[in-house]
């Protein structure tokens, strides 16, 4: 199965080059590699040119195609005719050596998927507690296996604002688990969103489908859009088998008031993407989150030792939720 893998990079040189490491190690070899490069210096450009890899073509996007999803966009432009999947892999992880041999074995098992995700595996501590499991209030159970819950959704537990779908699903009211909740069981997993950093897509869909240009720069969110529109024509899977590991890298993010703003708006927007026109329960869970959310990330400011971080995150947030009283997001 031929393939083209896009990574779109900003400001990353370092990350981008342990990646492609991790790529050059692989048991199947992308047919070609897109580097699509938001940077404002020619530090990337530079790095590649001095480490060589086979099949890898460079891009430096000007004003126009810089941010995440504008670079995808360049990037699916681009990809050769001959290739009949195409993989997306953010610039700060780092693949298992047989990361693509199974994704292709996701596609030959499930002809019919439109879409395979990989599994990140060095962020949550899984342990099997095998079946009839009786998880205690600060524990997720699912399928066998057992993790430690985040406060927040312990506290939404409380207050019966829990997610009532599987991982990887969107509830009406939205705010669901993501698919950080599938446990490492080696299965293989029907989802409707994918984590855009590690997901592949066959590249007929392209012909009817683009990443929206409304998630701007960062683009927070734009893989739950993207997929949540595509899951509506086909089904998506994730391979927990097609493992790697994401190492977060800082630079080239948002400030913290901006990224506050970001994941109550673009969280709306994906929400109604979903449901276009949510109950009246859905919507007074879906306000309740919020402030709830913000709340929690407030008392971050006496909880832990990045104050200022908190505090401007849960203006921004706040900010962003008094914002959809007069101004909500256009569904493009």
């Amino acid at each position: 199965m031929k393939f083209t893998l896009i990574i779109c990079t900003y400001m990353r040189p370092q990350p981008l080059l342990q990646l492609l490491q991790s790529v050059s190690r692989q048991t199947v070899y992308p047919d070609a590699i897109l580097i699509v490069d938001g940077s404002r210096d020619e530090k990337t450009k530079v790095m590649l040119a001095e480490n060589v890899f086979p099949d890898l073509v460079y891009f430096l996007v000007e004003d126009k195609d810089r941010g995440l999803t504008k670079q995808r966009n360049f990037g699916i432009q681009r990809v050769p005719e001959s290739s009949e999947m195409v993989c997306f892999l953010d610039d700060d992880t780092v693949l298992e050596e047989n990361y693509f041999e199974e994704i292709i074995k996701t596609y030959r098992l499930y002809p019919e998927a439109l879409g395979v995700g990989g599994y990140i595996n060095n962020e949550v501590q899984w342990s099997f507690a095998g079946e009839n499991y009786q998880p205690d209030p600060t524990e997720f159970y699912y399928d066998g296996w057992k993790r430690k819950d985040g406060s927040r959704f312990v506290l939404r537990k409380k207050l019966g604002l829990d997610a009532n779908r599987p991982p990887g699903f969107l509830p009406e009211f939205s705010n669901g688990r993501s698919i950080g909740f599938l446990p490492p069981s080696g299965k293989i997993y029907e989802v409707e969103q994918l984590m855009g950093g590690v997901s592949s897509f066959k590249k007929s869909i392209f012909t009817n489908f683009q990443f929206s240009t409304y998630f701007e720069g960062y683009g927070l969110y734009e893989d739950a859009d993207f997929t949540l529109r595509l899951s509506k024509t086909g089904k998506l899977y994730v391979n927990t088998n097609a493992q790697l590991g994401h190492f977060h890298d800082h630079s080239g993010r948002p400030n913290q008031y901006q990224y506050g703003k970001m994941v109550v708006r673009n969280g709306w927007y994906v929400w109604r993407v979903k449901y276009p026109n949510p109950s009246l329960k859905a919507r007074l869970k879906w306000n309740a989150i919020v402030l709830l959310l913000t709340f929690i990330r407030f008392s971050n400011i006496f909880t832990t030792g990045k104050k200022q971080e908190a505090l401007t995150e849960s203006l921004g947030r706040l900010v962003g939720w008094f914002r959809l009283l007069f101004d909500q997001p256009k569904i493009q």
